[in-house]
């Protein structure tokens, strides 16, 4: 059964770093992307980042660009998120999902009744 689940989250003070990981169970099922969306309370889900499991392109929210990068180890079937400078507003709870990279920019996203999405990790970012 397809399972992911994320780790690294916690509380830390602005301008500090985490780094978020997320274990896929099966990576045998059929799937072009991986990453993240977080959602901050009262507030819609929002997109992260992305990385395309073909061509490794990937996908960073405005908001993040520049603070945050991506990345896989395909051997340990696990991918990351390592954050840095945090600021309060990186304040959420983080998912990890398998939904393709061009869901990224649609808007309006769900993760309502899919398998595909971890159950999240809360990252803190307050003095």
């Amino acid at each position: 059964q397809l399972q992911l689940v994320e780790s690294g989250g916690g509380l830390v003070q602005p301008g500090g770093s985490l780094r978020l990981s997320c274990s896929v169970s099966e990576y045998s099922v059929g799937y072009s992307g991986i990453g993240w969306f977080r959602q901050a309370p009262g507030k819609e889900l929002e997109a992260v980042s992305c990385i395309d499991v073909n061509d490794q392109t990937t996908y960073y929210a405005d908001s993040v660009k520049g603070r945050f990068t991506i990345s896989r180890d395909n051997a340990k079937k696990l991918v990351f998120l390592q954050m840095n400078s945090l600021k309060p507003e990186d304040t959420a709870i983080y998912y990890c999902t398998l939904e393709p990279c061009t869901y990224y920019t649609g808007g309006h996203y769900s993760r309502a009744g899919k398998p595909y999405w971890g159950q999240g990790t809360q990252v803190t970012v307050s003095s």
